[in-house]
């Protein structure tokens, strides 16, 4: 009983590191939306998980063209 919740165990734990890699990897080849742009907290966390710095270079910022709050494409009620 003792191997089988031991194994459980790490087995949660094993997921829950690979599931974390996985998630910041996929985030930091997303777009970025400017509010999160540098965001110091984030980039902490990815480093310490991933061991790779964030490359700004490949990143591009989402909603720069059809975002309508920064294009003052709304209309005037």
């Amino acid at each position: 009983m003792v191997i089988l919740i031991s194994l459980s165990v790490v087995g949660w734990v094993a997921v829950a590191l690979l599931g974390s890699l996985a998630y910041f990897l996929g985030e930091q080849t997303k777009p970025i939306h400017e509010r999160n742009w540098r965001s110091t907290s984030f980039e902490a966390l990815s480093n310490s998980i991933t061991g790779t710095s964030i490359d700004y270079s490949t990143r591009v910022p989402a909603f720069v063209v059809a975002d309508a709050y920064a294009s003052r494409n709304l209309p005037s009620a």
